[in-house]
């Protein structure tokens, strides 16, 4: 998951087939014009240290996260692997910053994914959970298989689906950033609860993940809606 959930020009383009329709939508239209299509950075090729990643920055402002995760990095001598996590003290991780909580929810991710020791039994968390397979699966299964990690709720699973594996029909819309570039798009007087929001992007499918950019976009640039 990135920081910037524009990218920057320098960032790849994607979901370019999704300009025609939100070009002809009357709110979405002119901030399509005026922003351009969506960029992302590169999704990591590691999903492991993706999703170590988005663990410690939850919850977290970005500079605060970015520290946390660099000391993390560093106790893991560079190298963010389920073998790294597993062999890293507690009290080496505590240390680098990590709560108790976000810490026992890389150490669920390490033993879900690890090989399978063959010498023992394999219990039900441990080595079970294909992070490279995911691609292949579709996004209510991968919803599903993240979501039994501990620490992975539904909010992180759909920035997995949106920045890691580039699925173009995700709409977040338990994310508050989401919501309120949406009222500001829509110029309403307040952001809709999730409830509410969840039907109103339907007529956009299959491109609800450049929707939410979009939305992002507005919200944290604070763009003003001058525009008739």
């Amino acid at each position: 998951m990135t920081e910037d959930p524009w990218g920057s020009p320098d960032d790849e383009v994607v979901w370019e087939e999704a300009l025609p329709l939100l070009r002809r939508h009357p709110r979405l239209g002119p901030v399509v014009e005026r922003v351009g299509p969506v960029r992302l950075p590169p999704p990591d090729p590691e999903p492991f240290r993706a999703l170590s990643r988005a663990i410690v920055f939850q919850q977290l402002a970005g500079k605060a996260a970015s520290t946390i995760w660099g000391r993390v990095v560093d106790a893991m001598e560079g190298t963010v692997t389920p073998a790294q996590v597993g062999a890293a003290p507690d009290e080496v991780l505590r240390a680098a910053g990590l709560s108790r909580g976000k810490l026992a929810a890389l150490r669920d991710l390490a033993a879900r994914t690890s090989a399978p020791r063959t010498s023992a039994p394999r219990t039900s968390a441990e080595g079970g959970l294909d992070l490279a397979g995911l691609a292949a699966l579709p996004d209510a299964e991968v919803m599903a298989r993240l979501t039994e990690v501990r620490g992975i709720g539904p909010w992180t699973a759909r920035m997995h689906l949106i920045f890691e594996l580039r699925r173009p029909d995700v709409w977040p819309v338990l994310d508050l950033v989401v919501r309120a570039g949406w009222a500001t798009i829509h110029r309403m007087p307040a952001p809709p609860d999730a409830r509410s929001l969840e039907p109103l992007a339907d007529p956009l499918r299959p491109w609800r993940s450049a929707v939410a950019w979009y939305c992002w976009r507005v919200a944290d640039t604070r763009m003003e809606m001058d525009f008739e």
